[in-house]
């Protein structure tokens, strides 16, 4: 019995040593350090837009939707980000009138802004990879009016430049990639159709418009 007790507790002496020889042996290995992107908003980026737009009056009033592109610049500061940005875009805003008139019977007017852009500065604060920012510059139009009536229609095109404000909100979600929505007011100057017999009056749109940008710098990429 002794034996068999001598025996046992010689293995596990052996087995324990074994152990702890093992553990010895065996190289620390450090949990590797996570990645994470540091959204740096500074750099060049290109982009596609489009949105909706109507006019700030009573019927009838001018609305429809317009499409293009935009390219713009930013520096960032700490969480502040500073940018200037230029877009332009085919439209197809429009309103029609009739009315009658005497001697020319009954008598259409047409209105139809066909293209439209904004040259703007911008300033925002950014968390990260959403940029919360207030934009306003210069802004214009390419609009014609046309008249119909009797059979004959006439028609004149004007470019009206103006002004514009608004506010939206841009993040990233991929490293060179965002996403952005804004809503602008824009306020074109009044021009004279038709040799300076029909007043345009200022046109005032509201316009709300998304896009998706591609950032050439994307962001730094940090090892926390």
């Amino acid at each position: 019995m002794k034996k068999v007790l001598l025996a046992s507790a010689a293995l596990i002496a052996l087995t324990g040593a074994a152990s702890a020889a093992d553990l010895a042996a065996r190289p620390y290995t450090k949990a590797p350090v996570a990645m994470a992107s540091v959204y740096n908003w500074t750099g060049f980026y290109l982009g596609l837009m489009g949105g909706g737009a109507w006019e700030d009056a009573n019927s009838p009033r001018m609305q429809g939707g317009f499409v293009g592109g935009t390219a713009g610049y930013n520096w960032q500061t700490g969480n502040v980000v500073f940018g200037v940005e230029a877009d332009g875009a085919w439209a197809d805003v429009s309103a029609s009138a009739a009315a009658t008139v005497p001697g020319f019977g009954v008598v259409t007017a047409n209105s139809k802004t066909d293209a439209l852009g904004t040259v703007r500065g911008r300033i925002g604060y950014a968390v990260n990879n959403v940029l919360f920012y207030g934009t306003g510059g210069y802004a214009w139009i390419d609009n014609k009016i046309s008249l119909s009536a009797l059979g004959v229609s006439i028609s004149d095109s004007k470019f009206h430049s103006g002004w514009t404000v608004g506010a939206g909100v841009e993040a990233f979600i991929a490293p060179q990639w965002s996403i952005k929505g804004e809503y602008l007011y824009r306020s074109l100057g009044s021009e004279n159709y038709f040799g300076g017999n029909l007043p345009s009056g200022t046109l005032n749109l509201h316009t709300v418009q998304f896009g998706v940008n591609y950032h050439f710098n994307g962001p730094v990429v940090a090892k926390y």
